[in-house]
């Protein structure tokens, strides 16, 4: 098993040599691209130094299995024909494929069997902040049909990329030392502050942020499922959280819904106010699921239910993901 990383030298591209290591990720060679910028970089995957090649149109990725690609959209294009041509599958963390037709949009414990059907073998992962939605609707789908859904986000500094996470502390660090806090990855200064945009806003005042849970969270679930979301970037290093109202056909119990969540595969149920027990992004920064808290009946509707959910941006919201759709395929024989 030949496995590739593109964008090696990135935020996403280290967190996955971490997620193949600790996954025990049967890979037998591992190849790592980057930029002509990155290109000789050195880094360690099972004790061996790796060297990271320049990303070229050449025949580099002949004999690879997997491919996974986190280097921009505008590369992911470019270099999708070079990277496919010799048969490997690239899964894609970039927003290059994810609404095209003939490119599944795939969470494992979604929709799985999506990855299957790949008539140009790219496979996209969805936006950080849609994977985790999407792990906490599929038990509540599974029990009744999700109607509506209204979402806020606490995004990390870690969903701009390793550049964004060193900024915000150094800000902090400019900041009490009586310094004006330099802004370059976020609008506007992000210390001691939250910023209600995150990327850029579009036609109908909705940032491409939030339209992107729309659009994929329906792609990904095959539902005429309706999302509105407010995305809002706060100073916090690495784990989002949301705050999730969902209209369903019929009314869901707290018990139903707590049962739902504590069965589905992915998600940690950790909802016990009586001890202030529910998932904070200081607590679950590094981990792997998608953990769920503060479940409530919606107050203004009979038929709603709010929560509270955070996941680790980097690792399910894109490395881990993207791993455990190799995983997929390679259990289902679908390489």
């Amino acid at each position: 098993m030949r496995i590739a990383i593109v964008g090696a030298s990135g935020a996403v591209g280290q967190e996955f040599l971490r997620v193949l290591e600790e996954r025990n990720f049967p890979a037998d060679e591992l190849l790592l691209f980057g930029s002509s910028r990155s290109a000789g970089s050195v880094y360690k995957f099972r004790g061996q130094d790796i060297v990271v090649k320049e990303l070229k149109q050449n025949d580099d990725f002949k004999g690879v299995d997997i491919a996974f690609t986190s280097a921009g959209a505008g590369t992911s294009k470019e270099y999708a024909d070079t990277i496919t041509k010799h048969g490997a599958v690239m899964i894609d963390n970039s927003s290059a494929f994810r609404m095209d037709n003939d490119v599944p949009l795939v969470v494992p414990e979604v929709n799985g069997e999506d990855a299957k059907d790949r008539p140009r073998n790219i496979i996209a992962n969805p936006n950080c902040t849609t994977i985790q939605l999407v792990v906490a609707l599929k038990p509540i789908e599974d029990l009744s049909h999700i109607k509506r859904v209204h979402v806020s986000t606490y995004q990390a500094a870690s969903g701009a990329g390793a550049a964004a996470m060193d900024e915000l502390i150094k800000q902090y660090e400019e900041i009490l030392n009586n310094q004006q806090p330099t802004v370059s990855k976020f609008a506007y200064q992000l210390a001691y502050n939250v910023i209600p945009q995150v990327d850029v806003f579009t036609d109908n005042s909705y940032t491409k942020e939030e339209m992107k849970m729309f659009n994929e969270t329906r792609k990904i679930m095959h539902s005429d499922i309706k999302v509105s979301a407010t995305c809002v970037r706060v100073p916090v290093m690495r784990a989002h959280s949301e705050a999730t109202w969902i209209e369903t056909e019929r009314p869901i119990s707290l018990e139903e819904a707590r049962d739902a969540f504590a069965k589905a595969d992915g998600v940690i149920l950790m909802d016990n106010t009586e001890n202030k027990e529910y998932p904070m992004p200081l607590d679950i920064a590094g981990k792997d699921p998608v953990y769920v808290g503060r479940i409530r009946k919606d107050l203004c509707d009979e038929n709603g239910l709010t929560f509270w959910s955070v996941s680790d941006q980097i690792k399910k919201g894109a490395a881990l993901n993207a791993v455990q759709i190799a995983e997929y395929l390679i259990k289902e024989n679908a390489l």
